[in-house]
């Protein structure tokens, strides 16, 4: 069965580079390419029994004990029935099957759902619908807007002109800004015309299949001409098509195959840390085992050469014996059999059973339900639970999971006053709430409904005149690249590369400045009502140097201006020297948005002159075809014209966090959690981001930023980050580096005193990840209390979280969106999905998933912390009962001729863990909790102590095991000596072999029965239910299989005929049972008093405050959002592709319009004067703008 759709092959051999022809798939297929098919699921209908039987019988305990089984089917050496090893190891077997049967039913139901989705093919000349899976290499589709890219595709046309797309690619890099991507002429010319794109026959060769994002090479053949091909003319799986009527694209890489896939990474078979150690702990008890049979085995060979060779007459030896030698061995063998319960098949069902009820737990927490999109949390896996107590890193990427991807205006500053804070009668600043009046719009025919603002009194300043406001809000209508659409209804849909652009445009629209449209030529405002034409002269558009974008326009009143906006820290170099006042204001409102956490945008204008312009542009002419240091040329003429400027304000743009992140990342930090955010956004918004949510704040010490472009500079940076941190670890760096290198080596935990962030760039991590650096990045971030990685790629993100696994001891969570979030996810120990508006790849490929980032804190502080208590708890019990259980029978052997007996009835063996002892812990596993949830949120200390595993390790186990052994001497030969030579009332003898074996098993159970409600913290009814009624069954049973009915019926299956009703109505035995509780029970009381009295941890603390307040903690208060009051100021994260103002001048990007009739009602004809007075300075300037674009 293929696993990749019908039309794949095994290849024998990796790609070395791809070819295909389109519309040809005969030709395709010789090459044996992947289709679009995609396949996650494990079993089938046939495979799955064989599989799964394969894959339990990989785990060492269920081989063990089918060897058990195997050895209790030799009568020589079998001491215990077959039974007793068949009924649970069926029953393990069978629970683990359907628990992975379900878990591959889900994924085959997620395979199918993404493989049916359906898309356009071309196929003998006619469109039609097909599912994903049917889509070959060499295929042509037709996308339509708002549709995900089906698989990467070769841009062949598209509705725009020129054979441009606007795609979103949230889910490969976490940017909501559009990208463009532009067809070849040759191919853009075919247009929706089918019969052309069916007749299309050109052959493309490529590189092989891979996972960088931003590259790709290939070449076209058509017609013996040859054209290069770009990454700019691919539209890669995983993208969505927007402000894109439709496109059709030729298919180049499918399925397995595409970008996105291989950046997703492989599935990992993922085990908590209890689990490894379980492991470890199983092969332990092993050797215990072995050593315990071989002792037993080395004296029953002395025991029969020295005395029973001599009695064989009274105990003959079986036929198959012949030496004392030979019979210890067949009874070393014999006590494998009955010593098994040191590793109890029923462990592993147990384990099984509350993993899936605290996962019930997590699914059912209506604390966690998000209503709004009808999202409730779902544990995806069920065997990882108690790893959520144990996590100290996360890795959350940004875009989606902190923020909403939504960019709001919140606030402004306009000649000095600020707007956009809501006072009360008092002239007090309240806080914004639901119940806050909005600004009404109603008024403006044109605003967007879904626009909030606050504070009145900007509209009103607008309403009144205000010149300063309407400056304000004509530059944010004039200068931007963004593209009006106007829908048949009349709406005004905007098409913006970046979020905040759309959100800056929106704020001017709401206010009465409405962009309408544009040409190549000019820019339509409908201003307050009043249609304008401005003529667009120039645009100076964005870099990453300049941090600014202008505009040049002439005004219907013939006024020459310049508006510009951008960052404060270089609009402020540029102003006129009568601004010094005013620029003060604004800096201290700029200081005061930035303390919320918004990206602020300084703006400024200056009034030309048409004769300085006039000059200037033809300077900037020769600027632009010199072949010399152009881009210097063109950069002082830039820095020219934009002096002197004079200061308008500033704006404040909230890129909004999800509700709570702030107050989530306070307390996963102070539960001792570090948190590293890996985005593939631009690293002013990362950092941005980083002070909004209170990762980075101006309290550090210092926030390196890492951003070198070789290997030694990135190394330099680094060496010198740690030097500042901690000078002394360069030192040691050495000696470790001189060290031979081991199989894996853990890095220490180094501690500085300062609080320090550090911000790395994806170019820059590329080196540091590599094999060399890796250490000296690990080292130097984890010193770091913040830490940032942006433009990271998908497979960076899981390379970052590898290296932490590689070298830190520690449990790492990463929680993320998007398919850009995939690989990170499968490779953390823990993969958290936040269903989002990026889709759902990452939910499905995550272990748990919820709707908010806000919930990691229940997850961890509540869920997790309370399943690893739980899962210790049932650990350190289910082994001490069971040693206690088991080394009884080791003591017995001395008394019994090493003769292989067992001490209980062979019934109560086998019901002991099934039945008498397992709901008393699963109730406490499922119940158990130190404190409520609310007390675990109050105080994440609490959190810290799974995070250094010190409820269950290797010590907190040989613990349990010196328990055993001594409650197990205790059980044994106190109920001996109470028996011995013991009479009834009515002088008949107690003392045989059955009564002692009644009366051990009895205190047995008491004792762990006890046990166990001394290990329990959390009272429920249903805790009282299981103990008690374990107890009452236990002697319901005793009482009916030792009775003459059982017997008369079942000779052979029930010998111990009346041995309860003899012994158990003896008050010398119940007093010997009480003094066996007391003394297996007293030393660990009194320890554990000891050290809450001299040694008590956090935990035991607050128990003790708990009980002494005897109340719940107060209900949290609605938490103000958190302020910083910052020095740096956001500077404005632009999202420009730079270029994409030439883009605009140049029309390529713009239909042919006709005059629409719907907006006539909108356009003013009072200015069609206007209009056609400027139309003969646009002629003029016409042909020098065009020569300006070509030539920039």
């Amino acid at each position: 069965m293929p696993l990749f759709g019908d039309c794949r092959k095994e290849r024998s051999e990796a790609e070395t580079s791809r070819r295909l022809k389109a519309n040809d798939r005969e030709f395709n297929l010789s090459f044996e390419y992947a289709t679009n098919a995609i396949k996650t699921s494990k079993y089938n209908l046939l495979t799955f029994l064989p599989l799964n039987l394969f894959e339990q019988f990989q785990r060492i305990a269920n081989t063990y004990f089918l060897f058990l089984l195997i050895l209790q089917l030799i009568p020589e050496i079998s001491s215990l029935s077959w039974f007793t090893t068949v009924v649970p190891l069926v029953l393990v077997l069978t629970v683990t099957a359907v628990k992975d049967g379900i878990d591959d039913l889900n994924r085959h139901k997620s395979d199918k759902q993404v493989n049916s989705r359906q898309v356009q093919v071309l196929i003998h000349g006619q469109l039609e619908n097909k599912q994903w899976s049917d889509i070959c290499v060499g295929d042509i589709i037709k996308l339509e807007n708002n549709e995900f890219v089906t698989a990467d595709l070769l841009l062949l046309s598209s509705s725009e002109p020129y054979g441009l797309a606007y795609i979103e690619t949230a889910e490969l890099d976490g940017e909501t800004n559009l990208k463009v991507r532009q067809a070849l002429t040759l191919t853009g010319e075919m247009g929706n015309n089918i019969q052309k794109l069916y007749e299309f026959d050109g052959e493309v060769e490529s590189e092989p299949p891979n996972n960088k994002l931003d590259k790709f090479t290939g070449t076209l053949v058509h017609k013996e001409q040859k054209y290069s091909l770009d990454n700019d003319k691919i539209l890669l799986r995983g993208c969505t098509l927007r402000n894109t009527d439709w496109c059709f694209g030729l298919v180049i890489f499918a399925g397995p195959d595409t970008k996105l896939m291989q950046n997703s990474g492989k599935t990992v078979f993922k085990r908590t840390s209890i689990d490894r150690l379980m492991n470890i702990l199983v092969l332990w008890i092993f050797g215990f085992l072995a050593f315990l049979c071989l002792v037993l085995a080395i004296c029953n060979g002395f025991w029969e050469h020295h005395k029973g060779y001599y009695f064989q007459v009274f105990l003959p030896w079986p036929e198959s014996v012949s030496s004392a030698t030979f019979s210890g061995f067949l009874t070393f063998w014999s006590y494998v059999i009955i010593l098994n319960t040191l590793v109890p098949i029923s462990l592993y069902v147990s384990v099984e059973i509350i993993r899936l009820g605290n996962s019930f737990y997590i699914d059912w927490d209506r604390k966690m339900y998000y209503p709004k999109n009808n999202t409730p949390a779902e544990a995806r896996t069920t065997t990882l639970n108690e790893e959520l107590g144990q996590i100290k890193y996360i890795f959350s990427d940004k875009t989606g999971t902190l923020t909403q991807n939504i960019m709001t205006f919140n606030k402004c500053s306009i000649n000095g006053k600020t707007y956009g804070d809501v006072f009360n009668f008092a002239g007090q600043r309240i806080e914004i709430t639901n119940q806050t009046e909005k600004v009404d719009f109603s008024y403006n025919q044109l605003a967007d409904p879904k626009f909030v603002f606050y504070d009145h009194s900007l509209v009103e300043a607008v309403k009144l005149g205000d010149k300063s406001s309407h400056e304000f809000f004509r530059l944010l209508a004039l200068c931007h690249t963004v593209m009006s659409e106007e829908k048949q209804d009349g709406q005004l849909v905007y098409q913006a590369q970046s979020p905040d652009e759309n959100a800056l445009v929106t704020a001017a629209r709401n206010f009465g400045f409405v962009f309408h449209s544009r040409t190549p030529e000019s820019i339509t405002v409908v201003e307050m009502g009043e249609t304008k034409i401005y003529e667009l002269l120039a645009i100076l558009d964005f870099n990453n140097f300049r941090k600014r974008m202008s505009v040049i326009v002439r005004s219907p009143e013939n006024r020459l201006v310049l508006y510009c906006k951008g960052a404060d820290t270089i609009i402020f170099q540029l102003l006129h020297q009568s601004c010094k006042q005013l620029m003060d204001n604004t800096t201290d409102h700029l200081d005061e948005f930035a303390g919320d956490g918004l990206r602020t945008l300084v703006l400024a204008y200056k009034d030309l002159d048409k004769q300085y312009f006039e000059e200037w542009q033809s300077r900037y002419y020769e600027a632009s075809t010199a072949m010399e240091e152009r881009d210097e040329k063109l950069s002082e003429l830039y820095e020219e014209i934009e002096k002197d400027m004079q200061l308008l304000g500033a704006t404040a743009i909230e890129d909004k966090l999800q509700d709570g992140v702030p107050q989530t990342i306070e307390k996963l930090s102070n539960a001792g959690i570090k948190i590293w955010v890996l985005t593939g956004d631009k690293q002013e918004t990362a950092i941005n981001i980083g002070y909004s949510c209170n990762m980075l704040h101006d309290e550090m010490k210092e926030v390196f930023v890492i951003e070198g472009n070789t290997r030694e500079e990135v190394q330099e940076e680094l060496r010198n980050a740690r030097a500042k941190m901690k000078p002394e670890t360069l030192e040691e760096e050495k000696i470790i580096i001189r060290q031979p290198m081991k199989k894996t080596r853990l890095l220490p935990e180094d501690t500085v005193t300062e609080s320090y962030g550090i911000v790395i760039n994806g170019h820059s991590l590329a080196h540091a990840l590599e094999e060399h650096l890796e250490l000296e990045l690990l080292r130097t971030a984890c010193m770091c209390k913040s830490v940032i990685c942006c433009r990271v790629t998908p497979l960076q993100k899981a390379q970052v979280v590898a290296v932490v696994k590689k070298y830190k001891k520690a449990v790492t969570l990463a929680i993320g969106d998007g398919a850009n979030d995939v690989s990170m996810i499968k490779e953390a120990h823990i993969g958290v999905g936040i269903s989002g508006q990026e889709g759902m790849q990452a939910v499905l490929s995550s272990d748990f998933s919820f709707a908010q980032f806000r919930y990691l804190q229940r997850l961890l502080l509540v869920h997790g912390r309370w399943s690893y208590i739980r899962m210790c708890k049932f650990l350190s019990y289910f082994f001490y009962k069971n040693f206690t259980f088991t080394l009884v029978h080791f003591w017995y052997a001395f008394f019994s001729g090493y003769s292989a007996q067992t001490v209980y009835d062979e019934w109560f063996i086998t019901l002991y863990n099934l039945v008498y002892t397992s709901l008393p812990v699963l109730g406490m596993s499922l119940f158990e909790q130190d404190v409520d949830d609310r007390w675990s949120l109050e105080y994440p200390q609490l959190y810290e102590p799974g995070q250094q595993n010190l409820y269950f390790n290797k010590v907190a186990f040989m613990k349990c095991v010196f328990h055993g052994i001594w409650s197990s001497l205790v059980l044994f030969f106190l109920p001996y000596g109470a028996i011995q030579n013991l009479v009834r009332d009515d002088g008949k003898d107690v003392s045989d072999y059955q009564s002692f074996a009644l009366v051990a098993q009895t205190c047995l159970l008491l004792v762990v029965s006890a046990e166990i409600g001394v290990d329990s913290t959390y009272w429920t009814a249903v805790n009282q239910f299981f103990i008690w009624g374990s107890l009452a069954v236990y002697f319901t049973i005793t009482f009916t299989m030792y009775s003459d009915g059982m017997y008369l019926i079942f000779t052979a299956s029930f010998p111990f005929i009346g041995t309860a009703r003899n012994s158990l109505t003896q008050p010398s035995v119940w007093l010997s049972v009480f003094l066996t509780t007391i003394l297996c029970v007293l030393p660990v009381v009194a320890y554990r008093f000891f050290m809450v009295m001299l040694r008590p941890n956090f935990s035991d603390k607050l128990n003790y405050m708990i009980s002494k307040s005897k109340k719940r903690p107060p209900p949290e208060q609605r938490r103000a959002r958190l302020r910083r009051v910052s020095s740096r100021r956001s500077s404005y994260a632009f999202s420009h592709q730079q270029g994409f103002g030439a883009l605009i001048m140049s029309g390529r990007n713009m239909r042919p319009r006709t005059a629409p009739a719907a907006s006539s009602r909108v356009i003013d004809r009072s200015n069609t004067a206007a209009a056609a007075a400027g139309s003969s300075s646009r002629s003029a300037n016409a042909t020098m703008r065009n020569v300006i674009v070509d030539g920039s």
